[in-house]
């Protein structure tokens, strides 16, 4: 896969047809964000400490995107005025109805933070992110953790100390006792594991799906709200011009326009390696396939429109009629 959400999505599409015929379904990118549980905890507890900053509230709201309980949207337009999206006046603008559902979730969380007791306080968050078993497994654990660091001052100041420590100093997830790389390639098992993931290891039948032309190799996307300086993505270019000036000791630093251009190629060449890795993973079969129709974004997966195939594609069948002519 090249997103972790089109893992999950995946993966409980095949569990059902797994169970059936008795084969073992390993999902990577599961056990992944089980990793990530301290972490998505602390960003909801500190815009519950202080929802009034705009930067825990994107962050909340970040989060609650990427678990799929909001749509997508564009949250820094939301964050930039936090008291008018949370408790709108009767002269702010109408919200529309995503809006309101996604104000409406905040205030649940704010009010579950003046009415349980702290020590709850986690438990509650992952009920409300709707962890599936093992990641409210990984949260009682942490909550556990918490409330023993804590003893004696049930404040939200130490909840977030401690919680902070946790998040800053050490990945809180479970401990594996089996090989990873072993657990990834194990014999008679499913796998499903990002392009990222797969560097280094092979199987004997490698499947490929979901490749198409909006991934890979993808384009930057400028958001309205971000083009006030011109129709380029400021972080990008920066980085662009800062590695020319590294390799080429301060000398013809490109401007905007050929650092945004040259961003945009280095975004390319990246993605067409990482396909490449991925191709290479396989032993014995490899299968590639882009459907007519796909997501516009993996947050909604049942929203399908016309999607063009990754440009592979194209160059693949054009190499393999070459060779077939060359062979006759």
């Amino acid at each position: 896969m090249r997103e972790n959400r089109q893992g999950r999505w995946l993966a409980e599409a095949l569990e059902p047809i797994c169970k059936e015929h008795n084969i073992k379904l390993y999902d990577v990118g599961e056990r992944e964000r089980r990793s990530h549980v301290p972490q998505e905890i602390l960003s909801l507890l500190q815009f519950c400490d202080r929802p009034h900053s705009p930067d825990y509230l994107k962050a909340a709201l970040d989060v609650l995107v990427q678990r799929q309980l909001i749509p997508t949207q564009d949250i820094n337009t939301l964050a930039s005025l936090p008291e008018e999206f949370l408790y709108p006046g009767p002269l702010a603008k109408p919200q529309t109805e995503t809006v309101k559902t996604t104000a409406h979730l905040c205030r649940t969380l704010l009010r579950a933070r003046l009415e349980l007791p702290t020590y709850q306080i986690i438990s509650f968050l992952a009920l409300a992110l709707k962890y599936d078993q093992a990641e409210l497994a990984t949260a009682d654990k942490l909550a556990e953790r918490v409330n023993l660091q804590m003893f004696g001052n049930n404040s939200m100041e130490a909840i977030l100390s401690a919680l902070s420590e946790i998040v800053n100093s050490e990945r809180f997830e479970p401990v594996d006792t089996d090989n990873l790389e072993e657990q990834y390639t194990k014999k008679g098992q499913l796998t499903i594991i990002t392009m990222h993931k797969a560097k280094g290891l092979d199987w004997d039948y490698v499947f490929l799906p979901f490749l198409h032309e909006n991934l890979i190799p993808g384009k930057f996307w400028v958001p309205p709200q971000g083009q006030f300086l011109g129709a380029f993505t400021l972080s990008e270019v920066a980085r662009a011009q800062i590695r020319a000036a590294l390799h080429q000791n301060g000398e013809n630093i490109p401007n905007i326009s050929q650092a945004w251009e040259d961003a945009k190629y280095l975004k390319m060449a990246e993605e067409y390696r990482l396909l490449y890795v991925a191709m290479t993973r396989a032993k014995k079969l490899l299968w590639m396939s882009a459907a007519e129709q796909a997501p516009f974004t993996w947050s909604k997966p049942n929203n399908l429109q016309a999607s063009a195939p990754c440009p592979v594609f194209a160059a693949l069948k054009r190499q393999f009629s070459e060779n077939v002519v060359n062979y006759n």
